[in-house]
């Protein structure tokens, strides 16, 4: 799944791709790159964030999958169902939804849902989260999550476990060294931890500050293999070509179809 924020203030591609067409243009090229599936985002998750208006999200969301549909998966990535709906109707298969609030629109469009653990609002989310037992707690949740959306309706659910939503390091740590314990409840897992701040935190020389964004690659591809290696069926990434290059190393041969899909690569359903 590649990142495509169409945002002025993400954490690391923020006002990239703000441009309608420059949006466009980046969405094709990861789908060239191998991508399976296009997240379209008009609004920032990064920790600490404003929220932004629905009529200004659909501006920013909508041009872009209408011309991205046809030529490659579209996902939605927003936290407001009338957002979601809009785009489903312009032809997104697929909603991301890290609030949660979209099941009911999924069902009724018949597409695909990710259900995403998150502790609090992106606003809040990082003033120190705690848990008793944050793999339990979080995978509970989704358990939850995912049963509510078939109960909706849904037929195509996804699990996230929210890495770096609520979450300190060793959070994330946790849940990502228990990852094949949540493949292995069998709802499919998508994970997410392109580029994300913690990275930064454990690559960093003692005593020097965190790596800043643009040099988190070699985590982000860490632990988007770990995550291929214990089952997950989808990364999301902003860098798709080093990363379908690193599934294919995973598979150990050509996956079928247009990209490398991580449920070919690592033996996971989709």
């Amino acid at each position: 799944m590649g990142v495509l924020n169409v945002t002025p203030d993400s954490f690391f591609d923020g006002g990239c791709y703000f441009d309608h067409e420059a949006a466009i243009a980046h969405g094709r090229e990861m789908t060239a790159e191998g991508a399976d599936i296009i997240d379209v985002g008009g609004e920032s998750t990064r920790p600490g964030a404003e929220p932004v208006p629905e009529d200004e999200e659909l501006r920013r969301v909508l041009p872009v999958v209408e011309a991205l549909v046809g030529e490659v998966r579209v996902s939605i990535d927003t936290m407001k169902p009338a957002v979601a709906a809009a785009a489903c109707q312009r032809g997104a298969t697929l909603v991301n939804d890290v609030a949660n609030h979209s099941a009911r629109v999924a069902a009724e469009a018949g597409v695909g849902l990710i259900v995403v653990h998150m502790r609090g609002t992106p606003k809040i989310m990082q003033e120190d989260p705690r848990y008793d037992d944050v793999v339990g707690e979080v995978f509970g949740a989704l358990d939850a999550a995912a049963a509510d959306a078939r109960q909706a309706g849904v037929r195509e659910v996804y699990v996230d476990p929210g890495i770096g939503f609520g979450k300190t390091v060793q959070h994330n740590l946790q849940l990502l060294r228990s990852l094949p314990e949540l493949v292995a409840r069998g709802v499919p897992v998508l994970v997410g931890t392109s580029r994300k701040s913690f990275l930064g935190r454990l690559a960093a020389p003692p005593g020097v500050d965190p790596l800043p964004p643009g040099d988190r690659l070699e985590g982000s591809l860490a632990t988007a293999v770990w995550a291929m290696v214990a089952g997950a069926t989808i990364v999301r990434v902003h860098d798709v070509a080093v990363t379908v290059r690193a599934a294919r190393l995973v598979g150990g041969s050509e996956p079928a179809g247009s990209g490398a899909t991580c449920g070919a690569a690592a033996g996971a359903g989709r």
